[in-house]
């Protein structure tokens, strides 16, 4: 599976649930179209691809089962909100949204928010899946090239949580990994918008998206047991 990686100044049916923000309609209406990515399965895809489309989408407790979790380097994290949508333009860009126009609509996208155990770090990691492999590889080739333009929206704590909202504009960590039909991408962003410390935040926001990461895989290719 590939992944990509960047520091920049960011910007079950339809059960809709959590806060994801949705753009602007006046952002979204001033977004210039997408530029046209056709996109097939490699020569090499698995001969077991239809079986494994031939699953259910990967439903959120699947996805994130976990409210504390530790990962193998000892770091311990907290999920303090979680969000569901089938309408998934609401949690991305609308250059994102327009991109995915371009094939069949996305099935589901899932997001967490985590912090750490000093309770500094916000990464989100969001699980984006499709029906098609194909359009899932569109997505994920765009995002690789240009991550801040087509990216997904960084869920804002709860007020439960006691965390601060990350200032707008603060900069951030976007990293994103390709499953047989879904991408799942991680922001991390420190909560009070520090723009140093990027190696700390990169390694937190690398742990995080592999893990989810691992769990959307096993799933997805029958390995899980769900």
């Amino acid at each position: 599976m590939a992944a990509g990686v960047v520091m920049a100044a960011g910007g079950p049916d339809d059960d809709s649930t959590g806060a994801a923000a949705a753009p602007s309609p006046a952002v979204a209406s001033s977004t210039p179209p997408a530029p046209s990515v056709s996109v097939a399965l490699p020569s090499n895809a698995p001969t077991a691809l239809p079986s494994l489309l031939a699953r259910p989408i990967i439903r959120p407790e699947q996805a994130f089962p976990e409210t504390s979790l530790r990962l193998e380097d000892g770091s311990t994290y907290e999920r303090v909100d979680l969000a569901t949508t089938t309408d998934c333009a609401r949690g991305m860009s609308p250059e994102l949204a327009s991109l995915i126009d371009q094939g069949e609509e996305c099935s589901r996208l899932t997001a967490a928010l985590f912090t750490d155990a000093e309770r500094r770090s916000q990464v989100t990691v969001t699980v984006l899946s499709f029906r098609r492999a194909e359009d899932a590889s569109r997505v994920f080739a765009m995002a690789s090239m240009d991550p801040v333009t087509y990216q997904v929206v960084s869920l804002d704590p709860p007020p439960e949580a006691g965390l601060p909202t990350v200032p707008p504009g603060s900069a951030g960590v976007f990293q994103r990994l390709m499953t047989v039909r879904s991408v799942v991408f991680a922001n991390g962003q420190w909560g009070d918008g520090a723009e140093t410390g990027e190696e700390a935040l990169t390694k937190e926001t690398e742990g995080l998206l592999q893990y989810v990461n691992d769990k959307v895989v096993a799933y997805e290719e029958g390995k899980s047991g769900d």
